[in-house]
């Protein structure tokens, strides 16, 4: 008898273990917290313990907002949740974005879990909201999303967005969202958070677009501003890089593995500097340096050369070659044919061989030739 106690009081009275007794308490708790989130309820989500999210994302439009619970680790009253918060902005995103999330709860004398701690889990970036209130700004075809920046500030990046839209539409000429969400945090170190990754990775790079490539309808794609590197910029650099930015966004799902960075990269300057009236060696003055100089380089910059290793120089030169590269084949042989080239490359899929079947395919040559054709193209147009 007393081993049958024993068993008892161990599994509870349906034969179950106590921690899946407790895991049902916590998701259920983490479901009536995620309703109050989507139904604007205060009282409701403070029922469930800390609200600092809760009033911080308050301007946010959302969707869809839960959890899924991973793990949970108890310690008496007290436990650490590991947990997948899922969640869409409405109108944006076409698939929920995932963030992993640490939560501390405890277990009060009426036997109930209340979360005392929500933050992001470790090695998982933060989302804007960790970073303090967030202000929203719609624009005709976009969202801006900011923390620490005014109104005003904000409206700015929507007019930037909203011109970005068009522009990038009228050249890439494949169905995409056409629509932007812009997150302008305070500094370089709230982007960095963002992004998971040290401040140094991102310093002097003025936005970066997140989301996965080769993902179809692109889920959730952020366009995320530096406000430091950004603030340094004119009026024509700024629209230009939302315009870079945007084109990530539109060629997200042909974009993959088979893509090299002076395609992508190239391509989106291209798409920025279109229409800006700026001459090559304007748009282009590190290479035009480079070639004045009797330094033309011998090939077609790698992804390497897109990384920030504090060679400022030699990261603008890598930009503006990839740039280069797509002005070439957009001035040789069409704008038609260099988007068509771009999907092309990605149709591949893998990066062996895809930049070659697509260089004959779709531009009748191969890359020995066109990277010929490319360090006379870079003599000519910056006049070495």
């Amino acid at each position: 008898m007393a081993l049958c106690l024993l068993l008892v009081a161990l599994t509870g009275c349906g034969g179950r273990p106590a921690t899946d007794a407790a895991r049902a308490e916590v998701q259920r708790l983490l479901d009536r917290r995620a309703a109050a989130v989507l139904d604007h309820d205060p009282a409701a989500h403070r029922a469930t313990g800390a609200t600092t999210g809760f009033d911080r994302l308050r301007a946010v439009p959302l969707a869809a907002w839960s959890y899924r619970l991973k793990s949970l680790e108890r310690s008496g009253d007290t436990a650490t949740a590991d947990v997948d918060l899922r969640y869409r902005v409405a109108g944006y995103d076409a698939a929920p974005v995932t963030a992993g999330r640490t939560l501390t709860l405890d277990r009060g004398t009426d036997g109930r879990w209340t979360v005392v701690s929500d933050r992001p889990a470790p090695k998982a970036a933060q989302q804007l909201w960790d970073q303090g209130t967030v202000t929203a700004v719609r624009g005709a075809d976009s969202l801006v999303l900011g923390v620490g920046q005014s109104r005003e500030e904000l409206r700015a990046f929507a007019g930037l967005a909203d011109r970005a839209v068009p522009a990038v539409s009228g050249t890439w000429r494949t169905a995409w969202s056409g629509r932007l969400v812009v997150l302008v945090p305070k500094s370089l170190d709230g982007m960095a958070a963002l992004l998971g990754s040290p401040a140094s990775s991102y310093r002097g790079i003025a936005a970066v677009t997140t989301g996965e490539t080769g993902a179809g309808s692109a889920p959730a794609d952020r366009i995320i501003v530096n406000p430091d590197a950004y603030g340094v910029l004119g009026p024509v650099g700024r629209q230009v890089v939302l315009t870079h930015e945007a084109t990530h966004v539109a060629t997200r799902a042909h974009t993959n593995a088979a893509t090299p960075l002076w395609l992508s990269e190239g391509y989106a300057d291209w798409v920025g500097y279109r229409d800006t009236g700026r001459s090559p060696a304007q748009a282009a003055p590190e290479l035009a340096r480079a070639v004045a100089e009797g330094r033309v380089p011998a090939a077609l910059p790698v992804d390497e050369d897109f990384g920030f290793t504090g060679d400022a120089a030699a990261l603008a030169q890598a930009y503006e070659g990839g740039w280069l590269a797509c002005r070439l084949i957009a001035d040789r042989w069409g704008e038609a044919r260099l988007g068509a080239f771009y999907r092309a490359v990605g149709e591949h899929g893998k990066r062996d061989g895809a930049v070659e079947a697509a260089t004959a395919e779709v531009l009748g040559t191969t890359p020995e030739d066109f990277t010929a054709l490319w360090r006379e193209y870079l003599r000519d147009q910056l006049g070495g």
